[in-house]
């Protein structure tokens, strides 16, 4: 049944939603194209370059239910397969959006959009077929520690429409994850001279755009950072004491 359901999955190229797409499908490209086009003030630059390209990949995932959260998961397998023969070029670069039905999700507060999305990301690590890689912390309250799945660190950016201050994280009404691999921003904005000064280009971006100054949460990968604030963001820039939701790492390869 896992290899059947896998050779039925794919991912949606973001040319193919206006003629293909369902209409919610729609109504999410619509949200995104405001943002990533038609407001030159957003801050990411990086998805601002990847949505000019036609470079983005989207999951839709209809609801919350468990062969929901397996379908995408074997979408995700499919996404970290096509990611691992990256030239490490940003024109190869296939940031995914992973949205969620209304009838998933809607109408909660920020607690409630992030807890949903962490437990949407533990219910993934449960279905991982793959090891925790040897070379990533296993403890998300600890830095060295990222989001791993099929055997691939990854960032996972959650956004909503609860999030009023912190513009940059509300792509509209539906409940999205924005994923990248690791590796990605290690590359062109790590902890070096130059990835310096993409973060502090980008964040200076986001205190023009946001109705609250960037939060003190965004750290370089390696300095230090605890990773799991920056996937869902406090609205407010207070100091965390809450520990992550995701908890257990399989063991490792």
């Amino acid at each position: 049944m896992y290899a059947e359901t896998l050779s039925r999955s794919k991912l949606v190229d973001q040319h193919s939603i206006p003629s293909h797409g369902a209409p919610w499908h729609r109504d999410v490209l619509s949200d995104i194209d405001a943002r990533l086009d038609g407001d030159p003030g957003f801050p990411c630059l990086f998805s601002k370059n990847a949505y000019a390209k036609g470079l983005l990949k989207f999951i839709f995932v209809e609801g919350d239910t468990d062969s929901d959260i397996f379908y995408l998961s074997n979408c995700l397998i499919e996404y970290v397969e096509l990611s691992r023969h990256w030239n490490g070029s940003l024109n190869t670069a296939y940031p995914l959006v992973i949205a969620f039905s209304l009838a998933a999700i809607h109408h909660a507060s920020l607690e409630q959009y992030d807890a949903f999305g962490w437990n949407v990301l533990q219910r993934l690590h449960d279905l991982d077929p793959s090891p925790w890689p040897s070379d990533v912390g296993q403890d998300p309250d600890m830095a060295g520690w990222s989001m791993c799945f099929h055997g691939m660190p990854l960032f996972c950016n959650m956004s909503h429409p609860a999030h009023h201050q912190r513009r940059s994280r509300n792509l509209g009404t539906h409940f999205t994850m924005v994923v990248n691999p690791r590796e990605r921003f290690d590359v062109v904005a790590g902890d070096t001279p130059a990835g310096h000064k993409v973060r502090n280009n980008i964040r200076s971006r986001i205190a023009n755009y946001d109705d609250v100054s960037h939060s003190p949460q965004l750290a370089a990968y390696g300095a230090g950072g605890i990773e799991w604030w920056q996937y869902s963001l406090a609205e407010e820039n207070l100091e965390r004491t809450d520990r992550c939701p995701f908890r257990g790492a399989k063991p490792r390869s």
